[in-house]
């Protein structure tokens, strides 16, 4: 399954190959020079940040969920009884370009901030033919060290010894009004890790794409290759599989994941389940937004 990402899109490419010609005709039409809008219709995916931002003066509000994994069996309802993560998350923009955001989730009990620039944007002719946006997070856990007792020391004794950090450089581009794709090579840096012996710092590539099947529907697909190896704990890619809604100012995504972690040193870097052995996971997220 490791693999899945990548063939599906040498499955989808044909595709948006197909549908790219006369969509992208009609936008030029429109404009010899416009920028390109909605390269995603959010501002994350499944658990990946996307491209956008939010609009200008626009204050979304996000609950993010996942649910327990679908290999705990028949007695937990697979997954569905228990184990479950939330996030809830505020993001605002005052011009639509920068973006800043406050979130906090029940793994880790980790509370987060980010900042989101976008840097260039898609348009239909000329050299900017791709979309580039900055992303930079931090993160703080207020979970109690549960070895304390029998280690004799609090491993978080320390705040800085809480945090850790996450750099993105989003680079995505819309082939036509169908389908969307976005790579983006990712630094996670933690202040503390689990063993000396480990690095503090770990390189991801992430990709993420989205294919539109109706006029308010798509299916999209995302995947992180842990490029570098920064532990001696086995932990798994994370990869997820879902359906997106858009119901006027909601969207709402349904998905399928291996990762129960919401937040980016979580979901890239300490994925301990796997699609092979039903380790997935049933979880959505719902968008919000208020203009302000």
């Amino acid at each position: 399954m490791k693999n899945l990402f990548w063939i599906s899109l040498l499955w989808l490419a044909p595709l948006a190959m197909w549908a790219q010609g006369e969509d992208l005709l009609k936008e030029i039409e429109l404009d010899d020079n416009s920028p390109v809008m909605a390269t995603f219709k959010g501002t994350r995916l499944i658990n990946f940040h996307t491209n956008e931002t939010a609009g200008r003066r626009t204050l979304d509000f996000r609950i993010a969920h996942r649910f327990g994994p679908f290999n705990a069996g028949w007695y937990d309802f697979y997954g569905l009884d228990g184990g479950a993560s939330i996030r809830l998350g505020l993001e605002y923009s005052f011009d639509g370009r920068l973006q800043f955001g406050i979130g906090r989730t029940s793994v880790e009990k980790m509370a987060d901030g980010f900042l989101k620039y976008r840097l260039l944007r898609q348009h239909t002719r000329g050299w900017k033919q791709v979309s580039v946006t900055l992303l930079s997070a931090a993160f703080y856990t207020m979970l109690k060290d549960p070895d304390q007792a029998v280690n004799g020391f609090d491993k978080y004794k320390f705040w800085g010894s809480r945090l850790s950090y996450a750099h993105q450089v989003i680079i995505a581009r819309k082939f036509s009004d169908r389908f969307s794709l976005q790579i983006s090579p990712t630094l996670v840096h933690m202040n503390q890790v689990e063993r000396i012996s480990d690095l503090n710092d770990a390189f991801v590539l992430t990709g993420a794409t989205r294919f539109k099947i109706t006029k308010r529907s798509a299916i999209t697909l995302e995947y992180g290759w842990r490029a570098t190896g920064y532990t001696r704990t086995k932990y798994y890619d994370t990869l997820g599989i879902g359906w997106d809604i858009e119901t006027g100012g909601h969207v709402f995504q349904v998905f399928l994941t291996n990762s129960i972690g919401l937040t980016e040193p979580q979901f890239l870097l300490r994925t301990n389940n796997k699609w092979s052995d039903a380790g997935i996971r049933l979880g959505f997220n719902i968008s919000r937004v208020f203009t302000i």
